[in-house]
């Protein structure tokens, strides 16, 4: 069985049945299932074919669905990127990637233009508009350089034919091959077969216990993992509705609350404080929500907690990252909740703890966190080297620092690379923000760690907070009364946002840089 055979299955037995909702308006899964054979038929025109590589630059959208699924059922290999990257990020993984045809926002075809002589091995590209009134009204003279290589979403559809005649789709062929931003040097593309994805979404289903019934939020950005499995494939596989949301917004979500009663949200820490930060947020309007669930950064569980209380529904916390398609743990719906935990591993994925020799440490102990299943990706594309460091005995190394107690539930406790070393000993920045989360005036807190001649690493804390009058020095007696005297910030730094990447992460390593340029300057 593979999404595309599922889709037919579901388009057949169940077509009537809403696929998804995006503004306002539906379509059905025989529809969808109908345009997605298009796309594959259409894409085979213009000379795409199976093992071919399609980039997707677009935003939450039935395009991004209809062009991730025509993809599998041709046989290509989809390379989502996050359309906000810059011409050079964009450049690299079409370059890198070896990427055929590029499906994009309408927005972004003069970016690619001023690239396009630095990408040779990119035959086609095919725009989206979000105004679809004038979709093909536009003259495509704008871009002479692509005049021959670029047409419309609408058009490649409309070309495609429903008799197109499927290649046959094995378990081990490539589907997705995913970016990831790694702590140095260029990004590695993750290279995720048929099997992993299919596996996971199918597991990540059994285990939360999706249906047709179900009516998930899909407001995590569709280019991301997460999204991709747990917002998308996971409730295709049942048959459920998929809400579209194209950026996240409070307002917009409790919107989608009382209107569609939505029965799932998925989400990362920021969008919980926001959510539970928003003055005009009515708990009834998500009383249908049977569970949420948090995933992509650790949440503090003082919010954890808060967001509970007030919206009287369960989180459960997950764990996941691109090379394991990318879910291995959360907290089980049918048995106990642990607040701060990841939770335990999910079906057919086995995740254990162990030292730098790679042998199993006792319950309780720390160490990197390692994982094995059918949803381990087959490699890092064209870098066999960075394989071999990341998958080792058929075990993924994830370079997060953990524990597991007596009853089988994990914890993160921080990224290896993110750990502080103070005068000898380790901090973490979780622990850390942790505390400062516990603060009723703190909003976001971000901590790690900078060179210190004296200490080898000294902690540093960015936060923002809800009180314009709070000082520095405040904050600093606040963090003595509950932190161990070499776990103290040396610097607390109050600033109105912390950065973030397209899901929501808070990134660490730009606040970094920002400190480092201040000191420069």
């Amino acid at each position: 069985m593979n999404f595309s055979t599922k889709l037919h299955e579901t388009a057949k037995y169940s077509g009537s049945k809403i696929a998804y909702c995006f503004m306002d308006q539906s379509s059905t899964y025989a529809e969808l299932n109908q345009a997605i054979t298009q796309f594959a038929s259409g894409m085979e025109k213009l000379g795409i074919k199976k093992g071919d590589h399609i980039a997707l630059l677009l935003d939450n959208s039935p395009q991004f669905v209809i062009s991730l699924h025509g993809a599998f059922r041709l046989g290509a290999t989809v390379i989502p990127i996050n359309p906000i990257y810059t011409a050079d990020e964009i450049g690299y993984i079409l370059d890198n990637g070896d990427v055929k045809a590029v499906v994009a926002l309408k927005s972004l075809i003069p970016l690619l233009e001023q690239k396009q002589t630095l990408m040779p091995k990119v035959e086609q590209y095919v725009y989206v508009d979000t105004d679809q009134k004038t979709e093909d009204s536009d003259s495509l003279s704008n871009y002479s350089n692509l005049k021959s290589k670029l047409r419309s979403f609408t058009s490649l559809l409309a070309s495609g034919n429903l008799d197109f005649q499927e290649p046959e789709i094995h378990g081990d062929d490539v589907a997705i091959i995913l970016y990831t931003s790694g702590t140095t040097g260029k990004p590695k593309g993750a290279m995720l077969t048929h099997k992993n994805l299919y596996c996971n979404a199918m597991d990540v289903s059994h285990d939360l216990k999706m249906t047709s019934d179900d009516r998930i939020i899909t407001v995590l950005p569709m280019f991301h993992v997460f999204s991709l499995t747990d917002c998308l494939n996971a409730p295709i596989l049942s048959g459920a509705t998929i809400l579209i949301v194209p950026k996240f917004s409070p307002r917009e979500i409790f919107r989608l609350g009382k209107k569609y009663k939505p029965t799932v949200f998925f989400g990362v820490p920021t969008m919980y404080n926001f959510l539970y930060q928003f003055p005009e947020g009515n708990p009834e309007d998500l009383e249908s929500l049977r569970f949420c669930f948090s995933g992509g950064a650790s949440l503090p569980v003082s919010l954890l907690r808060n967001f509970e209380e007030k919206f009287n529904v369960v989180i459960l916390e997950g764990y996941g990252l691109s090379e394991a398609s990318p879910t291995t743990t959360f907290n089980p719906l049918d048995r106990e909740r642990k607040p701060g935990s990841i939770g335990t591993s999910i079906t057919n994925v086995e995740n254990k703890i162990v030292n730098e020799f790679g042998e199993e440490v006792p319950v309780g102990e720390v160490g990197e966190l390692i994982v094995r299943g059918p949803n381990v990706m087959k490699g890092y594309y064209k870098m066999p080297e960075e394989t071999k460091r990341a998958i080792k005995d058929g075990w993924l190394y994830t370079g997060d620092l953990a524990r597991m107690d007596e009853d089988g539930y994990f914890y993160i406790v921080d990224r290896k690379k993110d750990m502080i070393i103070v005068g000898g000993y380790n901090v973490y920045p979780r622990e850390v923000e942790e505390v400062f989360y516990h603060h009723p005036d703190i909003v976001e807190a971000a901590v790690f760690g900078v060179p210190d001649p004296n200490r080898g690493e000294a902690v540093v804390a960015y936060v923002v907070t809800k009180d314009p009058l709070i000082t520095v020095e405040q904050l600093h007696a606040y963090s003595k009364e509950h932190l161990a005297k070499y776990k103290l910030p040396s610097v607390i730094e109050i600033i109105e946002e912390l950065p973030k990447s397209g899901t929501g992460k808070i990134l660490r390593r730009a606040l970094k840089e920002q400190l480092v340029e201040k000191v420069a300057l």
